[in-house]
């Protein structure tokens, strides 16, 4: 059932409030990817669990897959009020406008308009023009709106090669371009690089929280992290208290998801009963999602 236009107004105010108590308490809310149902439970009891606010963020791939925008905020309503908890959507790496309004109209709370991903070669005045007809479109409902000013480096997969940091750092947020492109766009988060990539890697990710420090004293909007998986727990929490407001992580899910189900699948041969199946591997994603949360502060911090 389609969500009326005042209750997305007031969903999308809770989701501002959220943010700013983020800065003010310095934590940060997990935004975790769902491709179906289960991942989706997993999230919602981690969140009823430890009391903490929550994001799932679907990619374009992923709406897609799970049939559209308005059908994901269906699901999320449902579950959001089952558990009772603080769970909103973002659209994550949109690709384009069009998806980007799509989703708005479906009442997300959460934008993230990414030109670049569908070219990474985009010019920046592309990605300027476009994130701005974004941002006036989410007037409409007062859905916050997230980009970045280049290609985000990285693909939210299971990689076997160690990362190149010499490529990486090439990526890096500069303060002065994030201050210009907020400036020019009017958004309401910043995607910023400081190391991290999208994908899991056989090394531990490493961030530059000088330069993250950097960053946010040249900023005065949110702040979020992409490529969060596979990051030793310890840079959240420095990252949290510096003024990261959101942080995503996809791959350690995936990772933990396929992992357990072939576990499952090799202890249980004779079991076709899909439903049967899939309680070990909602409780390993459910623990990936709960390490995250304490790792990010939020625990308890749910209105």
């Amino acid at each position: 059932m389609s969500l009326i236009a005042e209750q997305i107004y007031e969903n999308t105010a809770r989701a501002r409030e959220l943010m700013h108590r983020s800065r003010q308490e310095g934590f940060a809310v997990g935004a975790f990817n769902i491709d179906n149902q289960e991942t989706l439970q997993a999230i919602s009891q981690a969140a009823q669990k430890l009391q903490a606010p929550v994001m799932v963020e679907v990619s374009a791939g992923e709406v897609k897959t799970m049939g559209g925008c308005q059908n994901i905020r269906d699901m999320v309503s449902n579950y959001r009020s089952t558990y009772n908890i603080e769970m909103y959507i973002n659209l994550d790496h949109a690709p384009t406008v069009e998806l980007c309004q799509q989703a708005i109209d479906a009442g997300f709370e959460f934008i993230h308009i990414d030109i670049s991903q569908a070219n990474h070669d985009a010019a920046l005045e592309e990605i300027i023009a476009k994130t701005k007809d974004v941002v006036a479109y989410a007037r409409s409902t007062g859905a916050l709106v997230e980009a970045e000013e280049r290609y985000f480096f990285g693909d939210s997969n299971v990689h076997k090669e160690a990362i190149d940091y010499e490529e990486v750092k090439k990526w890096n947020t500069k303060p002065n371009e994030a201050r210009d492109f907020v400036a020019a766009t009017g958004i309401d988060t910043m995607a910023v690089q400081i190391g991290n990539l999208h994908g899991l890697y056989p090394v531990p990710k490493i961030l530059d929280l000088d330069l993250l420090r950097e960053i946010r004293a040249a900023i005065d909007c949110q702040i979020s992290l992409h490529g969060g998986s596979g990051t030793p727990l310890h840079y959240f929490e420095d990252a949290a208290k510096i003024g990261v407001s959101k942080i995503n992580i996809n791959s350690d899910l995936r990772y933990a998801f396929r992992t357990t189900l072939e576990k499952v699948l090799r202890e249980n041969p004779d079991e076709y009963a899909v439903y049967k199946l899939m309680p070990q591997v909602c409780a390993a994603v459910q623990a990936v999602v709960e390490e995250k949360i304490q790792a990010f502060g939020s625990v308890g911090k749910a209105a």
